[in-house]
C-alpha cells in the first residue's frame, strides 16, 4: 500500500503510540490505586500527556484517566473510588497532533470474559496490516492509537473460545514493533515484552510473604517508591501471568533476539533505575569519562544540561580534572502547561525552564555536557543563553552519537529531514548552534560502556539498522502522520 492509500483509507489514525510509562500490581489486601498512583508519579518522567488508572474487584472494572501530569489527574477522593486486588496504569508521552482523552490509557475493551485493560509502551509497525486484519474480524475502533489495536486483538481471539492466557499470546503474534505490556483482566495481571525487549519491563515483589504480591513496571523507580524489591526483568518474548495461584512465566515466542533501546540507558530512563543490572547513573558517570578521554578540550569549568546532562558532565570533570559547576539551573516545577507565553518570552529563548547563572559563567570557558542533539534548536538556545550570560567559550560535549535516524520503536525523534545529525557535518552543527567545538562520543564507546554484548541493544537512530525491518510506507509515514490534525 503506498503513503496516499494509506491516508485515503485510515485518515483518522494517529502517530504511533510513543514512549511512556506502565504500571501493574497484584496485591490483595493492599490500596491498589494508590500504589499505582505512586508506580506512575515515579515514572512521570516518561510521559506527561496523560495518566490513567484501571482496576479491578472481582469482575468489576473501575477506571480513571485524564490530561495532564499525574498528580493533576488523581486526587485522594479519585483513588478511593478505584478499589480492588489488582490494577495497572499508564502515562503517556506527549506526541504531535494526538493529544486527546480518547488516545488517554489504559484502552479499554469488553470480552466474552470480562473487560480488559491494557498499557503500552512501544510502537507497532504493522499497524496498517493489524488494522484491516481486524476490520476483517467486525472490530470498531473507539481511538486512534496502535494500543487499542491489541486489546482488540486479544478480544477478538477471547471471542473465539480461547481463555485469557491463549487469546493473548495469539494477539501477540499478531504484533509486530516494539511493545512492553501491563494488561488488567478480572482473573489476573499479565506483563509482556515483545521478542526484542526494545522498551523495559520489570518485575518486583511488594512483600516477601505468601501469596507473594507482584509489581510490574517499565523502571525499577516505580519499585523504588513503593517499597517493592526488584525480582528480575521480564524477558523478551516473555509473558508472566500474575493470579491468586502465584507468578507463571510463559516464552510466548521461541526466538526473541534482545534489542534494548540503548537510549533509554543514555536518557530517557531515570538515573536511579536500574536496567540489565547497570545504575544508569553510573553507566553515564562511565560515558561521560570516557567522552573527556575522546575529546579533551582546556577549559575552566563543566557543566551539564540538567537534568539528563549532568551525569555525564560529572564524569567528564573526573577524567579530565576541570572542574566541575553548576552554571545552568533547572526550573523544577514547569510541566505541562495549557497557558502559552508570551512572544516576548517566547523570543527570550530557553529560561522559562533554564536560567544561566552570570556570576558563575562570566569569563569562563565552558564546555557543557548534554545527551543528544536532535534538531539543534534547544543547543542553539542554551548556547545564546551561556553567551548572554558571559561565556568567553563554549565547547559542546554530547554523550552520544549524532541521532542521525528517525526512531519508530517508541521515541518521539522527528523524520530524518529534521534531525541535524543526519543533514549537517559536526562543523556545520557547531556553527549553527554556535560553539567554539563539538565532539558527539563514539559509538563504539557507548556501546562497550554497557558492560553487555552490543548486539544485544538497538542503536538504530545512531547507526539506521533497525532490528525490526520497516516498510518504506512506515518510513515515509514518520512525516505525514505529524502533519494530520487531529480534532
Amino acid at each position: 500500500m503506498d503513503t496516499e492509500q494509506y491516508l485515503e483509507n485510515y485518515p483518522e489514525i494517529d502517530k504511533p503510540q510513543e514512549a511512556c510509562g506502565v504500571f501493574g500490581i497484584y496485591a490483595p489486601g493492599e490500596d491498589i490505586a494508590k500504589l499505582t498512583y505512586f508506580g506512575l508519579y515515579a515514572l512521570q518522567h516518561r510521559g506527561q500527556e496523560s495518566a490513567g488508572i484501571a482496576t479491578f474487584q472481582d469482575d468489576q472494572l473501575y477506571i480513571h484517566k485524564g490530561m495532564g501530569l499525574v498528580s493533576q489527574v488523581f486526587k485522594e477522593s479519585v483513588l478511593q473510588q478505584l478499589p480492588g486486588n489488582l490494577g495497572i496504569g499508564h502515562t503517556r508521552y506527549s506526541t504531535t497532533g494526538s493529544s486527546h482523552i480518547r488516545n488517554s490509557q489504559p484502552a479499554v475493551v469488553d470480552t466474552q470474559l470480562g473487560s480488559l485493560a491494557i498499557a503500552h509502551n512501544g510502537n507497532l509497525v504493522n499497524t496498517v496490516d493489524l488494522r484491516e486484519e481486524l476490520i476483517k474480524r467486525g472490530c470498531d475502533f473507539n481511538t486512534t492509537t496502535d494500543s487499542e489495536m491489541i486489546a482488540l486483538a486479544i478480544a477478538t481471539e477471547v471471542k473465539m473460545g480461547k481463555t485469557w492466557l491463549e487469546a493473548a499470546i495469539s494477539a501477540f503474534h499478531l504484533c509486530e514493533g516494539a511493545f512492553s505490556l501491563t494488561i488488567g483482566t478480572p482473573e489476573g495481571v499479565m506483563g509482556v515484552r515483545d521478542p526484542h525487549g526494545i522498551r523495559p519491563l520489570v518485575i518486583g515483589i511488594l512483600e516477601d510473604i505468601n501469596p507473594k504480591r507482584y509489581v510490574l513496571a517499565s523502571e525499577t523507580c516505580a519499585l523504588d517508591i513503593i517499597g517493592a524489591g526488584y525480582l528480575r526483568d521480564v524477558e523478551p518474548g516473555e509473558l508472566v501471568w500474575i493470579t491468586e495461584e502465584g507468578m507463571a512465566s510463559f516464552h510466548w515466542n521461541q526466538k526473541p533476539q534482545r534489542k534494548l533501546c540503548v537510549f533509554e540507558m543514555i536518557y530517557f530512563a531515570r538515573p536511579d533505575s536500574m536496567m540489565e543490572g547497570n545504575s544508569l547513573y553510573t553507566y553515564r558517570l562511565r560515558i561521560g569519562r570516557q567522552l573527556a578521554k575522546e575529546s579533551y578540550v582546556d577549559a575552566d569549568m563543566v557543566i551539564g544540561v540538567p537534568d539528563s546532562g549532568i551525569p555525564a558532565a560529572i564524569g567528564f570533570s573526573q577524567e579530565s580534572g576541570i572542574p566541575y559547576g553548576e552554571g545552568l539551573i533547572k526550573n523544577r516545577y514547569v510541566g505541562r502547561t495549557f497557558i502559552q507565553p508570551t512572544q516576548h518570552m517566547r523570543e527570550s529563548g530557553i529560561r522559562m525552564k533554564l536560567n544561566p547563572l552570570k556570576d558563575v559563567l562570566e569569563g569562563k570557558r565552558i564546555i557543557i555536557v548534554d545527551d543528544s542533539i536532535v534538531r539543534g534548536n534547544t543547543s542553539k538556545k542554551i548556547v545564546k543563553a551561556l553567551r548572554d550570560a558571559g561565556a568567553k567559550e563554549v565547547h559542546a560535549r554530547i554523550s552520544s552519537p549524532a541521532v542521525t535516524h528517525p526512531c519508530f520503536y517508541g521515541l518521539d525523534t522527528d523524520n530524518q529531514e529534521q534531525l541535524i545529525g543526519a543533514t549537517k557535518s559536526v562543523t556545520e552543527i557547531a556553527e549553527q548552534i554556535g560553539v567554539d567545538s563539538l565532539v558527539y562520543l563514539s559509538w563504539e564507546g557507548m556501546l562497550t560502556l554497557t558492560e553487555q554484548d552490543p548486539k544485544t541493544f538497538c542503536s538504530a537512530c545512531f547507526t539506521g539498522d533497525y532490528p525490526i525491518p520497516l516498510s518504506e510506507e512506515l518510513k515515509r509515514s514518520k512525516l505525514i502522520l505529524e502533519n494530520i490534525v487531529q480534532v
